[in-house]
């Protein structure tokens, strides 16, 4: 995976970019730079509110700050439109469940 230096160059020539983005929020997340990381999830859904794995990793990090009821929003949002990807819905429906 790029480097958060190598991210931010593409980034700038593609503020847009949804895979860019997403990666930024996964770079930041192994980081342990949550808040930084959710910005760029959002940033991401923003661009392609279809990049359903952005929701899955969204909830876990917001999960892993403690914010639960975020965490269940964010991949009811997710599930509402995963219908035709199964795998995707799938591991989005067993972390929400796990945070029941």
């Amino acid at each position: 995976m790029p480097t958060l230096d190598q991210l931010r160059k593409l980034l700038a020539a593609e503020p847009g970019d949804s895979f860019l983005l997403y990666g930024m929020a996964q770079e930041l997340a192994r980081l342990n730079r949550g808040s930084e990381s959710l910005a760029y999830f959002d940033k991401c859904l923003a661009a392609d509110p279809e990049y359903l794995y952005a929701y899955y990793h969204k909830a876990r990090v917001l999960a892993e700050l403690g914010q639960t009821e975020a965490a269940r929003s964010t991949l009811t949002q997710g599930l509402a439109r995963a219908a035709a990807d199964l795998r995707a819905a799938s591991e989005m429906r067993s972390l929400l469940d796990s945070l029941e």
